[in-house]
């Protein structure tokens, strides 16, 4: 019986690859009966003539799950299903003529299974009727050789694949799809675990669900990746089930595959073209609307800001028109890559229509920061564009809106953006527009502070102030802080706190702290030259200028200007001792060992620590104006004062008090142990000829009040 059972089962298949819904459970149904009876060989019982079970064979006991000592003494009406009907008893009365008829019939665990039954009557030696024979065999088994070679022709020819596993999960069977669909024959597959197939693509949760079909928890269909005999992944559409026999033991396992790579490929173009610009590649406006919906959200919960940018390219129409739509298309493919050249690699951009784009910045640490990015595009799309033999001069106009300040969903920033992109467009000049009024100005202001900065460098615009270092011991100039100021040509002195911050954000400031080295060690040998006896001129360095290069570039400006170290101390902020502590030591020593000083500005307002005074070669302490502004009334800024003073002294430390304007304050920080004062009450900056005549007629600090 096993070889037309597994014929009959697999025979099966095509119907269940076709078939849908209710139709499909059926027909897999069907096919998970035919596969038990690889498991359930022909049963055999013996009745008397009133219906009582007089012997049980094993194939009984294997059929129906009773063992012979629960089955021998009943009417074989414990084996009907509950709709049969009560009064016509099948195995008591044969019918002429039919060898075999189905029946239904229950098992011990309750499964209601369909058999075949074949009824003989039972004779004494007298010749007399003593009772009945009856012969069982699970429905699906035995079919006719013409039927078994129908299913076994339709399963060559089927395009699906099927693997029969045995209950120790060892292949059994395959037909001829599954060796061209995976490679291996059945040679090769009989014998093997379906781990043959497995290509570890998948996560521990999907492996289980599969696990647990395989172990009867029921059918499990969806999709997995599979690996051929060649070592090639392919994703595949799959149906597990378990087949239990008689006793509700697992038997077998079956699984019907198919290939999908096609059906994948055919998705994949498909999503592509309803994601993705035919021409540019780019992701297209819907896309663009999604993915910058996930990042709003995302914003939202880190609190975060972000920018979308709407690039209308300018002359596409005229150049279409004038060179025709091969070069309108090329010049729009180079557009799409210039630009994203100049974007970062977290960067949304994508094409909206015609010459417009539309470039997500998902992350902004300032809102003026869009208007950096903007200006680059702009740049970027001014300078003319080789196109095959063409040069192509474009331009654009580019409008912002930043969220969450703007809008709180994407199709609001969209519309924000294309509106201040539009009204760019109208400007006189080619620009940039926020789409907030308030957020254009700031950004306008930025813009222009960073481009005549730019000018100041260039037209020796920039100069030094010095501000005069006092000994709390002597009165006399013991120093100089070198402070840069910018004279512009129409407005007059611009303060440091509108060039300085703009400097920081876009990298000038590296460009500024060179030139006030440079300007500072000129000025000093300019004094010396005039016999000058100059003190110590301290300079700012900023965190960009602080790397590995330094000390060789201190080193070229002193030989240039021929100035001594000991003349010139480097101020430095907190800010910079906490980033990369090793790196950061290993330059201050060097710089020191070069014989520079190093001291610590503003010290108390960023990331003071004992631990970090310990480790750096820091010569002096500068108590920040905001812990002077209270003294000698504010308790607190007069603890903070004495704290630092104390620390400082622990240290052998230089302490100088910035900011100072009042006698209170200098006596307080006099009785404290203070070293030097900084401010107003001695000086405020002055130019660098101010600063020598004070030298010159040795200005000294007036003491009173002692």
């Amino acid at each position: 019986m096993r070889e037309p059972a597994i014929d009959r089962c697999l025979a099966l298949v095509r119907s269940a690859r076709t078939q849908q819904g209710d139709a499909l459970a059926g027909t897999l149904a069907e096919l998970e009966a035919a596969l038990a009876a690889l498991g359930g060989p022909e049963a055999s019982l013996q009745l008397d003539l009133a219906g009582y079970v007089t012997a049980w064979d094993e194939g009984a006991e294997r059929l129906f799950g009773y063992p012979a000592a629960e089955a021998i003494g009943q009417h074989v009406l414990f084996l009907y299903a509950d709709d049969d009907e009560a009064g016509h008893i099948a195995e008591l009365f044969p019918e002429p003529g039919h060898g075999e008829r189905p029946v239904r019939r229950r098992t011990r665990s309750g499964d209601v299974i369909s058999v075949r039954l074949a009824v003989e009557v039972a004779r004494d030696a007298a010749g007399e009727a003593a009772g009945m024979h009856v012969g069982l065999a699970q429905a699906g088994a035995g079919l006719p050789p013409e039927q078994t070679n129908l299913h076994a022709r339709i399963l060559e020819d089927s395009d699906q694949g099927v693997l029969i596993t045995d209950a120790h999960e060892r292949i059994v069977s395959v037909n001829g799809a599954f060796t061209r669909i995976t490679g291996y024959t059945m040679e090769e597959a009989l014998g093997q675990t379906p781990d043959l197939l497995r290509s570890g693509a998948h996560d521990a949760d999907l492996r289980a669900q599969v696990r647990s079909a395989m172990q009867g928890a029921g059918a499990w269909r969806g999709e997995i990746i599979g690996k051929r005999k060649n070592g090639e992944l392919f994703p595949q559409s799959v149906t597990i089930s378990a087949v239990r026999d008689a006793a509700g033991r697992i038997s077998h396992t079956f699984s019907l595959f198919s290939d999908i790579s096609s059906h994948k490929d055919a998705e994949a173009r498909m999503q592509r073209m309803a994601n993705y610009d035919a021409l540019t590649g780019l992701p297209n406006k819907g896309l663009l609307l999604q993915l910058l919906g996930q990042a709003m959200a995302e914003a939202r919960r880190a609190r975060e800001h972000g920018a979308l940018l709407v690039v209308e390219v300018a002359r596409l129409g005229a150049i279409t028109d004038t060179l025709g739509h091969e070069v309108g298309n090329a010049l729009l493919i180079e557009i799409a890559r210039l630009l994203r050249a100049r974007l970062r690699e977290g960067d949304l951009l994508a094409r909206l229509d015609g010459g417009k784009f539309a470039i997500g910045l998902l992350h902004i640490e300032k809102r003026e920061h869009a208007a950096l990015v903007a200006r680059k595009l702009v740049d970027a799309l001014t300078a003319p564009i080789a196109v095959g033999s063409h040069s192509l001069q474009v331009g654009a106009h580019v409008g912002i809106a930043v969220y969450p300040e703007d809008a709180a969903d994407p199709d609001a920033l969209l519309r924000g953006a294309d509106v201040a992109a539009a009204r760019a467009a109208q400007s006189i000049e080619p620009a940039l527009l926020f789409f907030s009024e308030e957020m254009n100005q700031r950004a306008k202001e930025h813009l222009r502070i960073e481009s005549e900065l730019r000018d100041a460098l260039a037209n020796n615009e920039l100069m030094l102030y010095y501000q005069p270092k006092v000994s709390l011991r002597s009165g006399r100039i013991v120093g100089a802080e070198a402070l840069l100021r910018w004279r512009h040509p129409v407005r007059g002195l611009v303060s440091p706190g509108v060039f300085i911050p703009v400097a920081e954000e876009t990298g000038l400031i590296t460009e500024l702290g060179n030139w006030v080295v440079n300007e500072a060690c000129r000025q000093i040998r300019q004094w010396r030259d005039a016999n000058v006896i100059m003190p110590p001129v301290a300079v700012n360095l900023s965190a960009r200028q602080f790397d590995r290069g330094l000390p060789q570039r201190m080193a070229a400006v002193l030989e240039r200007y021929q100035v001594h170290p000991e003349q010139l101390m480097l101020e430095i902020t907190e800010s910079l001792l906490v980033r990369g502590a090793d790196t950061v030591i290993a330059i201050m020593n060097e710089l020191v060992a070069m014989g520079l000083a190093l001291a610590l500005d503003d010290f108390g307002t960023g990331y003071s620590s004992l631990a970090y005074l310990k480790k750096f070669p820091i010569s002096t302490l500068k108590i920040d104006r905001a812990f002077v502004v209270g003294l000698p009334h504010e308790e607190n800024d007069c603890a903070i004062a004495r704290a630092i003073v104390t620390m400082a002294q622990q240290l052998r430390q230089e302490i100088v008090a910035e900011g100072v304007e009042t006698l209170a304050q200098m006596n307080f920080l006099r009785e404290l142990g203070c070293d030097q004062l900084q401010g107003y009450l001695f000086s405020q900056p002055v130019p660098a000829p101010d600063f020598e005549r004070m030298l010159r007629e040795g200005k000294r600090l007036a003491f009173t009040g002692r």
